[in-house]
């Protein structure tokens, strides 16, 4: 193969992009599921999925969120919540949305989508549902059931990365907002 030959066909491979999956253990299975079909169209960066021994061993919520910012979200492009049916109820799981939504002078924020792994349903979390539209226009964050292909969730990544720069003006991502204790689940009616 010629030097050239080399450069047409890298040029030619889809963009994998660095990817942060926000998830809620109890939904393990799920979890590890989507990305054992999904995890060669991006670069996965991952708390505790799949076997992954990168969990932060510590009670400090500030300082676990902290790592979170700084070794996951802050090197990914894109954030996808993988939403179950109790997702919505996560503390941890609002920190990563807010983390991915933070823009700065000098830093964009991460493009957002969700993705339904639960077959009956769920809710949104509330900080993504007040960044979407059921119509999934004139939004921030996109919702989608489970992807079909790896086309077409290579195409919401891409979207998703796009709204980095073209609607980042529609974020809503109050600052003194933002959950302190998980809260109690419109599903299972417990906390968790």
């Amino acid at each position: 193969m010629y030097p050239w030959e080399k450069t047409i066909l890298a040029s030619t491979q889809p963009v994998r992009r660095k990817v942060f999956i926000s998830h809620y253990h109890l939904h393990q299975a799920e979890t590890d599921a989507f990305l054992r079909n999904f995890g060669s169209v991006f670069i996965r960066k991952t708390v505790g999925a799949m076997g992954d021994d990168n969990l932060i061993d510590s009670t400090n919520p500030e300082y676990v969120m902290r790592r979170i910012r700084e070794e996951y979200i802050g090197d990914s492009t894109v954030t996808i919540v993988l939403v179950g049916s109790c997702t919505h109820s996560r503390r941890y799981i609002d920190w990563e949305i807010k983390g991915s939504l933070r823009q700065g002078a000098d830093s964009l924020p991460n493009g957002l989508l969700a993705i339904q792994c639960a077959p009956s349903g769920a809710d949104l979390p509330p900080r993504l549902e007040a960044n979407w539209q059921s119509s999934n226009i004139n939004c921030y964050a996109k919702y989608y059931r489970y992807p079909h292909s790896h086309e077409e969730l290579r195409q919401w990544i891409e979207d998703a990365n796009n709204a980095r720069t073209t609607r980042a003006h529609l974020i809503r991502n109050s600052h003194d907002t933002m959950m302190s204790y998980n809260s109690k689940c419109r599903m299972c009616g417990v906390t968790h």
